[in-house]
């Protein structure tokens, strides 16, 4: 599509008149001299306004290391004064460059800005002001990436997500309105297929989009804002995705969707186009207008070339040197101040204010909120997490072998344990239960670091859409480990146990066994607490590193002797779960063992030690009378982790928001 066609197209819409082939590229259009208002009988029955919003950051001057830039701050300006007005059945598209504005917006519009800045202006549905806490039930955001769960079908990832959302429905309507919506975007044919991911392929990009859209429209929302939903699409699918948008417009919602570069064929689809810069709303209205607005502002669009493209680079700002940025901010300051002095502008204000003194306003359009109650979301995603990961088949067998192979390296080290004190037999027992301690907190950390980040980015975004709170999506994953971690321990410490050789006893095994569960669950465990407030699964690898070491090193006594240490570091000790699980393993294993010496070629006093029980009393002292008591409070903490995961990812859900 051409712009001369695109003029012409509008005008002989204005004018009632049928084209012609020697009109193709003629615009023809006459100067209004008055607003055409529309009249109060008109109003559609949802209506969105926003209303001068503005919003402002402090930020460092310099980096942290640079303590004087550090300590200055400066202001700087995210939106200036946006107003707009768009009506039920239209689909409105904003327009800017990168830095713009344009997801600020959005999440300014959605509530989803914290309190990071300052945040002014206001914004109606049907001509009441919205509160803080309507936000969330008011409008469906679909984010730019497409967060979902690689192994389960397009078909589960909706009934799941229906299932969420939806309480009073019976399983069969809950299938229904899943199939109502696969139809209505087109994914009826894709419902069995996986989402799949980087790893195995799955569905199409602009399918992925579609399913994340399907999510939204599963709570029946009036308002459905989309932050760059092309992205990453081809320029064919990128369009079948917003004509997509458009048709569900039409169907008494409302759309706005921030894009970057559109298509000329979109021109038409398009209800409303804003067009924004440095946080200001350089133009919005309908894209005929648009066409006369910039030609009346003397910038003619060229034919044959987009007007999207040459309006957005027509309002940006060119920081490449000093000079070129004063120059295109003042072009854009111009255009701006002529869009606030235009009658488009006067036209948006004059329906804001007709939206908001409306007699009899009809009520804000909320969402569906039949959600089920705590326990029964719980289920849900307990379900969900189990179908997704349990279809890993290499992630499931890595995690019931991760510690089997590990057994496997330290088995072929020892080989076989001897009973003679001359041939390593103290030593050699305490280094594996050493190796037992301090390795398996690594393999839960391995775990969760691999398959946490990629479900708390999915709890972030549903806890957003009212689902579900993220501490809800924490119990999910801890009850999803706790089978996997129970066989995956006893599969080590069947084969290492007894392949080496370690005290001949059922009961001493199944305490050794019930011991090491627990260094390998809180790996995990304290793993996830990390997760919750730190983002970077890397800088959680390494803190997690430093803790096992600092654990092995202050608890277990192996280093240096709890009587040796000083008086901090023996209080310190009773805050670590390897000073109780050491002890624990020690009495396990050298209780009422007896060595064996052989004399020969040995230095005198070598042999002195040969009772297990002297061991215990050398290093452990009373151990065997707090063998209970060890049990007890080595298993508290993983009550203790989980309460302090739940608070870590409260924590969590006001740092995200912030």
């Amino acid at each position: 599509m051409t712009v001369g066609s695109m003029k012409n197209s509008y005008s002989m819409q204005a004018n009632g008149q049928k084209s012609g082939s020697n009109e193709s590229f003629r615009f023809v259009s006459e100067k209004r001299t008055d607003i055409q208002h529309p009249k109060p009988c008109d109003q559609p029955s949802c209506t969105l306004s926003v209303s001068n919003v503005s919003y402002k950051v402090s930020e460092r001057v310099g980096p942290w290391w640079d303590l004087p830039s550090y300590r200055k701050k400066w202001t700087r300006q995210i939106l200036n004064e946006v107003s707009f007005h768009v009506d039920s059945g239209q689909i409105m598209g904003i327009l800017g460059n990168s830095g713009s504005g344009k997801t600020t917006l959005l999440d300014a519009i959605a509530g989803r800005i914290g309190n990071s800045g300052t945040l002014v202006g206001e914004v109606f549905m049907n001509g009441r002001k919205l509160r803080q806490a309507q936000f969330q039930h008011c409008f469906s955001y679909v984010l730019q990436s497409d967060n979902l769960l690689s192994y389960l079908t397009v078909e589960e990832t909706l009934m799941f997500t229906a299932q969420l959302a939806l309480r009073q429905h019976s399983t069969g309507a809950i299938r229904r309105k899943v199939a109502a919506v696969m139809a209505e975007l087109s994914l009826s044919h894709v419902a069995h297929t996986v989402i799949g991911g980087r790893i195995f392929p799955g569905i199409s990009g602009g399918e992925r989009r579609r399913v994340s859209i399907a999510s939204q429209l599963l709570q029946d929302p009036k308002v459905i804002l989309l932050d760059e939903p092309t992205t990453g699409l081809d320029s064919m699918t990128a369009n079948q995705i917003v004509v997509l948008l458009a048709e569900l417009a039409k169907r008494d919602r409302i759309v706005v969707v921030t894009i970057h570069q559109p298509r000329s064929e979109l021109f038409r689809v398009f209800s409303r186009i804003a067009i924004m810069s440095c946080g200001e709303l350089v133009f919005c209205g309908e894209p005929g207008e648009m066409v006369e607005f910039f030609s009346s502002c003397g910038y003619e669009c060229p034919e044959y070339c987009n007007p999207f493209d040459i309006y957005v680079d027509l309002t940006s700002v060119d920081t490449r040197s000093s000079e070129r940025e004063a120059v295109t901010y003042r072009r854009m300051h111009d255009i701006t101040s002529a869009f606030q002095n235009s009658e488009i502008y006067q036209k948006i204000t004059f329906r804001i204010r007709q939206s908001c003194n409306r007699l009899n306003k009809p009520m804000i359009p909320f969402k569906s909120k039949e959600s089920p109650n705590c326990m029964s979301k719980l289920g849900v995603l307990v379900r969900r997490t189990v179908r997704n990961l349990s279809r890993d088949r290499m992630g499931v067998i890595m995690r019931l072998s991760q510690n089997l192979i590990y057994g496997l390296f330290v088995a072929f080290f020892v080989m076989k344990l001897d009973m003679d004190v001359t041939k390593g037999a103290v030593q050699d027992r305490i280094g594996i239960i050493y190796q037992c301690m301090g390795a398996s907190p690594y393999t839960g950390m391995l775990n969760a670091v691999a398959l946490f980040p990629a479900l708390r980015a999915i709890a972030d975004q549903e806890s957003k859409d009212g689902l579900y709170q993220k501490w809800q999506m924490f119990l999910a994953y801890i009850i999803h480990i706790l089978p996997f971690s129970i066989i995956s321990v006893f599969i080590f410490t069947s084969f290492l146990y007894w392949t080496v050789g370690m005290n001949p006893d059922p009961w001493r095994f199944l305490c050794f066994t019930a011991v090491i569960m627990v260094p390998h669950i809180t790996g995990e465990l304290l793993t996830l607490v990390l997760l919750g407030v730190v983002q970077d699964p890397n800088m959680v690898n390494s803190g997690m590193a430093l803790l096992n070491i600092a654990g092995i090193m202050v608890g277990s006594g192996f280093l240096r002797s709890t009587q040796q240490m000083p008086e901090l570091f023996q209080w310190l000790s009773y805050l670590t779960f390897q000073k109780y699980g050491c002890e624990l393993l020690i009495v396990t294993e050298f209780y009422g063992l007896n060595f064996t010496c052989s004399t020969a070629g040995v230095f005198p006093g070598t042999c002195l030690i040969k009772d297990g029980n002297l061991i215990i009393d050398q290093g452990y002292p009373g151990a065997p009378s707090r063998y209970t008591l060890d049990f007890l409070l080595l298993y508290a903490f993983l009550p203790a982790l989980v309460v302090l995961g739940v608070i870590s990812f409260k924590i969590r859900d006001h740092l995200v928001r912030r």
